[in-house]
């Protein structure tokens, strides 16, 4: 099993967690799907959900939450990217041109989150590890294995996370029109255009889950009103889709070439 025990390096993803409308409901739906165990939380972090896979945290799920008189938030996947300082991060993200819209607060003892878009729109978060480092297990099926900036500037967005984060971005050999992000020389994720993609929709980061069948679980899915964006293919890193669960949440399944 790929657990993790060491802390997160700068700018590598360690956590991915979903705000949805019904929390109960996608507690209940990802357990269906994915086997995650999990329930509301303290009411003094807002109920958020720590799910876990095989006694493990893979990732959480909370209440989304508008302020009075406004709309509904949408329910979505946010990304959060390691930081040794959130504080100086923020500065960092403001310095490039990004906006901290959430900014830097403590959680309790478990650390220090805050959430902000880049230059071009996509939203991510940061999180500073105090007592929680992030997810226990990746790259196994249930669990978080890949994570795709989808970007109107490559450019842009690889100078905005360089200079944050210290992410370096390559062309991805053997690939036309994508890159990869890499931490301490290690591959995290991925960088590709949004051209491909129905007119009017925003930069954004695309979370990816692993599985082991990809057509089966994508049947599940819809048996639990989930929705399918691109139908199960055949691509360079293995057998993908991208869908949405019954709140619309959007995010990708993949089984990996050779696993």
């Amino acid at each position: 099993m790929p657990d993790v025990n060491t802390p997160y390096p700068t700018g590598a993803p360690c956590w991915v967690d979903l705000m949805a409308q019904d929390q109960q409901a996608a507690l209940d739906f990802y357990r269906d799907l994915f086997g995650w165990q999990g329930a509301p939380g303290p009411a003094e972090f807002g109920g958020y959900a720590v799910c876990k896979l095989h006694d493990r945290p893979v990732a959480g799920i909370g209440r989304a939450m508008a302020p009075e008189g406004m709309p509904d938030p949408p329910t979505v996947w946010t990304l959060y990217l390691a930081t040794g300082d959130a504080v100086a991060t923020q500065g960092r993200i403001i310095a490039a041109g990004g906006n901290p819209f959430a900014p830097a607060t403590d959680v309790g003892n478990l650390g220090r989150m805050l959430v902000a878009t880049d230059p071009q729109g996509a939203v991510f978060g940061v999180w500073q590890r105090g007592e929680f480092s992030g997810a226990g297990v990746v790259n196994e099926p249930g669990a978080l294995t890949w994570n795709e900036l989808h970007t109107t500037n490559v450019e842009a967005a690889a100078a905005f996370y360089g200079e944050v984060f210290g992410i370096e971005t390559t062309p991805m050999e053997g690939l036309d029109s994508y890159w990869e992000l890499r931490v301490d020389g290690l591959t995290v994720g991925g960088v590709t255009l949004l051209a491909d993609e129905p007119p009017g929709t925003p930069a954004h980061w695309l979370t990816y889950f692993a599985v082991d069948d990809v057509d089966s679980t994508v049947d599940a899915l819809v048996r639990r009103d989930g929705n399918v964006l691109v139908p199960p293919l055949d691509m360079y890193a293995g057998r993908t889709t991208v869908v949405t669960d019954p709140q619309g949440a959007p995010f990708a399944m993949i089984r990996p070439t050779g696993s």
